[in-house]
């Protein structure tokens, strides 16, 4: 899910941003942002900030 959110946002530093600094039981809030960056088909650069900034958040935690 973090590599198809990733995608759709065309994340510039994909390093930053891998699958494994995430935590399991965080899968819900992770599915979550993934299903809301999918129906939707394009992003101002607010939204992406906010995105790329509550995933920060959740690896911080992870």
């Amino acid at each position: 899910m973090i590599d198809d959110i990733k995608t759709k946002l065309q994340i510039v530093n994909a390093g930053a941003m891998k699958s494994e600094f995430y935590a399991a039981d965080q899968y819900e809030e992770i599915k979550e942002i993934h299903q809301m960056v999918m129906a939707k088909p394009s992003f101002s650069v607010n939204e992406m900030d906010a995105i790329v900034s509550e995933l920060g958040a959740m690896r911080n935690k992870a």
